[in-house]
Formats: structure tokens, C-alpha cells, sequence
């Protein structure tokens, strides 16, 4: 391989001591105690080093041409974590850069997502499909290489990419979604005979990460459920935006790691031998435990001017990128430069990790003609291929009965997705006996006790920021559908996550939030939600289903595993709600399905529309029973009404009927759309019986009739 001498002679320099005022630390926590073992178990030749400390320094390079370019980006990152970037591409991870959604590939997520010109730098030099010239254009509009990683979507199809990552801390708590996934994969699909899930999960974050509150919440779920595919290396650089990290923080974070119950690590992250020799350590190790490396290391490393200062966070560094360069060793004048011996080198690596590839093809080959009933379930789950939703509608029973909470509906109905779609999961943050989202005769996901990774229902805990996480996690990992509960009023604390959800277009996340408004009652304000589920209805690309009895339940839960462009919200009320049997359970499912129809036609010229939602359309239908000119209008989903034709949206609400009220128990902005007069509830509830709460707040079929009266 030809690599620049000068370019080697840097590399390895800077690999092997860092710089003057930064001394390596030695291989001290956990395993990495035993370091002459983890040097043994991960000989690395000297001609692999040189060319592993090479790319590093060619993708400090990349990084900071394409960030200089922009004359923005975050150039800290790229530059500090050069030798990690490189073990993880050059050496340790199992991928093929051709195929980049095999479906045993090691993943990699970018927690940190503001270095985002770390991972471009490494796909290219991995041989993803991601050109020099995208690099180039980083940060410009309809490039692959985005400020911040974005999972591939509508908008950027970016190979390689596993998460979409910037809100820090968000990324680990996917990672161990991932883990979870993966998990629950190899306990599935593999066999006896044939393993074709055995990948792991690497996860880079820094100081930033680990602040946030959402990855220790995660970190103790992964812990608990003996998540061992996990490896997270900290970027721990003493650094963070505004001020060095100790004006911040003072913990043992090692201590804290293991106190969760991870193996821990801790190495000079400059050092190629060490960050090696631990991270193959790290994947070895089938102790049960997820692993947590501290890789210490100096951000912007090799910008003189600002390594090793909060200023090498962001662009600073931009005028001092020629310099910076020529100090590692890159070919003055030359931007955006690979050497050919890095491209040779990574040649050598995709052919040996093709080898890995074609021999996992023959294992699944085999496997599949083994095991041809689970091979269609995979395939089903890979390709997220299910029944039609008019298939589904004919396959589950009409639920019929009397007044029931839509909650209670919900548990009926999942039960029957549960059947119709076998990849199907589901899991609660402590309130399965509340949500009644619990998958009847499926198990409980986890290590210990009763659980195993081969079952359905997923404890979470009281974490609900880290479930909406590790639910994206299940998203992108791409093999299951899933799903996860809690009070609608709860949302607050996983809004985040819902937002990613939808810009990812994760379709194969939903939400089941129940005690969907006052009716909750007793336990008062803090646990009514007036403005949540209106909330929930502003974010693009998130389809938010408040039914309004049993056949409109369907329905919500039909759309949120058929739906393919973004998750769903299922909003399920805690009190009892009327049947409206007076229409076929036939026409409330397609009706439900298309976000609004007509619950009630008018027997006589048509005078007034009557909107509602969930639990006020009983009410709706009783106030309009003695007037013959009024038309009740159920509008589950507003964002799948929008969706429908101009001309499906005219028939159900004609434009020529001007006269029209909303009723809605929540805040009643959003209705003012639909209707001239909305019955809402603009103010927080309070303590008492559900049925006193709606009464004293105007949420009766008495109180709707009035308004309707002096309109």
C-alpha cells in the first residue's frame, strides 16, 4: 500500500503519544485491567496500525475541508475521535459497505450527532455510496450529508446512517433499542443448527450525552435486561459548548456505569493499540453486561490553536484548517485528500468483510430452506409487509357490546394485530394494568425472572424518555413493529422522541396514551391532559387517532401498523363511551380509517355539522338526535382526514354548510379550522369524579345543545 511517509510518520506519532500536554491513560476499569490478555486476544500487525493512524488523519482531513467549506459544522468531534473512527471502520466492525441495510450488520450510531462530518468522513472511506463530491456539499440543500444525521427517509437516503441523531443523549437510548432489537432477533430467528443474528451495537457520545437525562434512564434498562451486544464509547474530552465540562460536572462517571451494572473501560482514545485491543475486548465479552468505554481524548486534535478548548466545538477552527493539516501530516495545498494506500487498505477491508457476508449468505440460505415458516415471517418483517387494511378489517371480529373505555378496547384489538402481524411488540413504562396494552399469552421481554428475548411485552420501567428512545431504536433497527404506553399526560416526557419519530418517518412506532383527557377525575390536573392531545396534532408527519368507540379503535390500531409514512398515536380514553351502533361497524372502521366521516346524516336539509372526537361524540349524537337538520361528523384522526380528496372531504363536510361546532374535552385552537364555534376546555381541570369534572367543564350533550342554540 503507498502511504505518504510523512503522512505515516505523523499518524503513528500522534496515535502512540497524543500530544505533549496530554498523557495516555493506561487500560484501568473492568476487563481492561487484564490488559496483557486484551493485547494477546487483538495482535494488530504494524502495517495495519500505519494504515488504520493514516485514515485517521486523512479523515481529520476530510472533515475539515468539508466543514470549511460550509463555514459550519462542528469540527471538535471529527478531529478527537480520529483512532475510534478508524478501529470501528478499518478493523472491528462487521458490515458491507455495498449492502448497507444487510440485516446483520454491526450498527453504528452517532449519539453525538453534531459531529456529523465524522461519520460522512468514515462512510467514504468505507466505501458506502457517498461521494467525495457529497462530501463537498455537506450542510447544502438536497445533499446526503446533512448538519446532523438523518436515518434515510424522503428527504435523504444517506447510506450507512442508523439513527437520526442530534438531541444528545437520544442516541444512546436508541442504541440500546437497537440491542434490545437485536436481542429479541437472534432469540426469534435463530436456530439450533443456524445463527443469523449475532451483531453488535456501537454507540459514540460525549460529555453531552451523558448529561442528558434520557441515556442514564436508558443505560439502567439496558443494564437490567443484560444487554451485552451493546459497546458505547465516550468521547470524553473534558470539553462541552459554553465552558470546559468540569464547570458542569464532577462525577465518576465509570462509577456511575458500574454502579448500572456495565462493564467498564477506560484508555487513552489517541491510542490505536488500546482502543483495538478494548473494543474487541468489548464485543468478546459474553458476560451479560453492556460495555462502557471511556476513550479520553482532546477534541480538535491537531488544530493547535483550539484542541483541547471549548472553542474546537463548532467552526473556530475554520482559518487555521491549511495549518492544522500540514501538522498531521497531509499533502499541503491538497483538499478532500485520500491517499491511495487508504483506498487500498479499505479495499482489503471490504473484501475481507465480504467474505464475512457471502459465508452469513450461505448460513441464511441454509436456514431459510430449514425453516421456511419463519424464513416468510422475516421476510414479512424485513420488507414490512403485512394485510391489506381492508384484510385486517374482515379478519377481526366486529367488537359489538356496550359502553367500554376505549382503552379497554384497545387491549381486544391488540390482541387481534398481535395475530395478524407476528412481528408485532409492545411494552409500557409501569402502567400495563392502566393501558391494557399488554400482547395475552406472549411473554415478557428480558433477562431473569419470567422473561426471555424471544417474548413480546417490554417493561420499561418508569422511563418513558428512554422508551420513546428504544422505541425509535425498534424502528431503525427494522425488524419489528412496536409499540409503548403510557397517560396521554405523560407524553411530556418523551415529546422529543415522538418529534424524531415523525422527521424519520418511523412508521413502525406507535403510541398508546391512555386517560386521554378530564374524564380521568380524581387524580386531578396534574393527570388530566387538556392540551396534549392538540400538542401531539402539530407534529408533521405524526398521525394522532382519538376513537370513539370500539369499531373507530380498530381502525386507529389498523392504520398504526399499515400507515408507511410516519408513527402513530393511538389516544384511548380511561371512562366508559356509547357504541354508535346506529352505523354498521363496517362503515365506522373505513370511515375511521379515512380520519372523518359521518356518524350521523341529517333526515332532513342540511343546517348544521356537528364535529367531535373520542368521547364527546356520544355527545354530539345525542344533541343532534331531535334535529333533523344536523350532521355528526366523527373526526378520529385529523391528519388522515387531510390526506383524503377534495372530493371525499367535501362530502363529509360541504363547504355550502357554513354552520358548524366542534366539541373537543382539550384546548379548541385547532378546531377553529373545521368549525365557527368550538365547546372546548381552555383551562386545566380539577379534582373530582371524571363525570363531575365534564359536567362543571361543559362537556355534556346538555351543554352543547345550548351552544348550538344561540349560535
Amino acid at each position: 500500500m503507498k502511504f505518504s511517509a510523512i503522512a505515516v510518520f505523523a499518524a503513528l506519532v500522534s496515535s502512540a503519544n497524543g500530544f505533549a500536554t496530554h498523557q495516555p491513560v493506561a487500560l484501568t476499569r473492568g476487563v481492561a485491567r487484564k490488559a496483557s490478555s486484551l493485547q494477546m486476544s487483538t495482535a494488530t500487525e504494524t502495517t495495519n496500525l500505519a494504515a488504520l493512524a493514516t485514515a485517521a488523519n486523512e479523515a481529520r482531513g476530510l472533515a475539515m475541508d468539508s466543514i470549511a467549506a460550509a463555514h459550519s459544522g462542528h469540527m471538535g468531534l471529527p478531529l478527537g475521535c480520529g483512532e475510534i473512527g478508524a478501529s470501528l471502520y478499518g478493523s472491528q466492525m462487521t458490515y458491507y459497505a455495498k449492502d448497507p441495510t444487510w440485516i446483520n450488520r454491526d450498527r453504528f450510531i452517532l449519539s453525538a450527532g453534531h459531529g456529523s462530518m465524522f461519520l460522512y468522513s468514515w462512510l467514504n472511506l468505507a466505501g458506502f455510496d457517498l461521494s467525495i463530491d457529497e462530501l463537498k456539499q455537506f450542510r447544502q440543500h438536497h445533499s446526503q450529508t446533512p448538519g446532523h444525521p438523518e436515518f434515510p427517509n424522503s428527504e435523504h437516503t444517506t447510506p450507512g446512517i442508523e439513527c437520526t441523531t442530534g438531541p444528545l443523549g437520544a442516541g444512546v437510548a436508541n442504541a440500546v433499542g437497537h440491542a434490545a432489537s437485536a436481542k429479541m432477533a437472534a432469540a426469534v430467528y435463530n436456530t439450533a443448527d443456524h445463527e443469523i443474528f449475532n451483531h453488535h451495537i456501537f454507540v459514540l457520545a460525549g460529555d453531552g450525552c451523558f448529561q442528558e437525562g434520557v441515556s442514564a434512564e436508558a443505560a439502567a434498562f439496558a443494564a437490567h435486561e443484560q444487554l451485552d451486544n451493546l459497546v458505547v464509547l465516550y468521547d470524553s474530552n473534558e470539553v462541552t459548548l459554553d465552558k470546559m465540562a468540569e464547570y458542569t460536572q464532577s462525577e465518576d462517571i465509570i462509577k456511575r456505569y458500574e454502579a448500572y451494572g456495565w462493564e467498564t473501560y477506560e484508555i487513552d482514545g489517541h491510542d490505536l493499540e488500546a482502543v483495538e485491543a478494548t473494543i474487541a475486548a468489548a464485543k468478546a465479552s459474553d458476560n451479560g453486561k453492556p460495555k462502557f468505554i471511556k476513550c479520553n481524548t482532546i477534541i480538535g486534535k491537531g488544530m493547535e490553536e483550539t484542541e483541547g478548548t471549548n472553542a474546537a466545538h463548532g467552526e473556530a477552527g475554520v482559518p487555521y484548517v491549511d495549518n492544522a493539516k500540514k501538522n498531521i501530516g497531509l499533502p499541503d495545498g491538497e483538499k478532500w485528500y485520500v491517499s491511495e494506500g487508504t483506498r487500498e487498505f479499505f479495499s482489503e477491508v471490504e473484501a475481507k468483510n465480504k467474505a464475512t457476508y457471502d459465508a452469513w449468505n450461505d448460513t441464511f440460505k441454509a436456514w431459510s430452506e430449514a425453516n421456511p415458516e419463519l424464513a416468510t415471517q422475516l421476510d414479512n418483517a424485513v420488507h414490512d409487509k403485512m394485510m391489506s387494511p381492508e384484510e385486517m378489517f374482515d379478519a377481526i371480529p366486529e367488537m359489538g357490546g356496550s359502553a367500554e373505555a376505549t382503552r379497554v378496547s384497545g387491549n381486544k384489538v391488540i390482541q387481534e394485530i398481535a395475530k395478524l402481524v407476528p412481528h408485532y411488540v409492545s411494552g409500557s413504562a409501569d402502567l400495563h394494568g392502566s393501558c391494557r396494552n399488554y400482547i395475552n399469552d406472549a411473554g415478557n421481554f428480558g433477562a431473569g425472572f419470567d422473561k426471555s428475548y424471544a417474548n413480546k411485552n417490554l417493561y420499561f420501567g418508569i422511563r418513558e424518555h428512554a422508551m420513546g428512545a428504544i422505541l425509535n431504536g425498534f424502528g431503525y433497527h427494522g425488524l419489528f413493529k412496536i409499540s409503548g404506553s403510557t397517560f396521554a399526560v405523560f407524553v411530556d416526557y418523551f415529546r422529543p422522541t415522538i418529534r424524531v419519530a415523525s422527521l424519520a418517518e418511523l412508521n413502525r412506532v406507535s403510541y398508546i396514551l391512555t386517560h386521554d383527557s378530564i374524564g380521568v377525575g380524581e387524580d386531578g390536573p396534574t393527570h388530566q391532559p387538556v392540551e396534549t392531545v392538540s400538542g401531539l396534532r402539530v407534529i408533521p408527519n405524526l398521525d394522532v387517532y382519538r376513537p370513539a368507540d370500539a369499531e373507530e379503535t380498530v381502525a386507529a390500531f389498523v392504520s398504526s401498523v399499515t400507515r408507511k409514512e410516519g408513527p402513530t398515536a393511538l389516544i384511548f380514553s380511561r371512562q366508559n363511551i356509547d357504541q354508535n351502533d346506529a352505523v354498521p361497524a363496517a362503515e365506522r372502521r373505513a370511515g375511521a380509517l379515512k380520519g372523518g366521516y359521518v356518524a350521523k346524516k341529517e333526515s332532513a336539509d342540511l343546517e348544521l355539522i356537528i364535529m367531535a372526537t373520542g368521547s364527546e361524540v356520544q355527545h354530539a349524537l345525542k344533541a343532534a338526535a331531535e334535529m333533523p337538520g344536523a350532521r355528526v361528523v366523527s373526526m378520529p384522526c385529523m391528519e388522515a382526514f387531510e390526506r383524503q380528496s377534495e372530493e371525499y372531504k367535501e362530502s363529509v363536510l360541504p363547504s355550502s354548510c357554513t354552520k358548524r361546532i366542534a366539541m373537543e374535552a382539550g384546548v379548541s385552537g385547532l378546531w377553529y379550522k373545521y368549525a365557527s364555534k368550538v365547546v372546548g376546555v381552555d383551562r386545566f381541570g380539577f379534582s373530582a369524579p371524571g363525570g363531575i369534572v365534564m359536567s362543571e367543564l361543559g362537556m355534556t350533550p346538555e351543554n352543547l345543545s345550548a351552544q348550538i342554540a344561540d349560535m
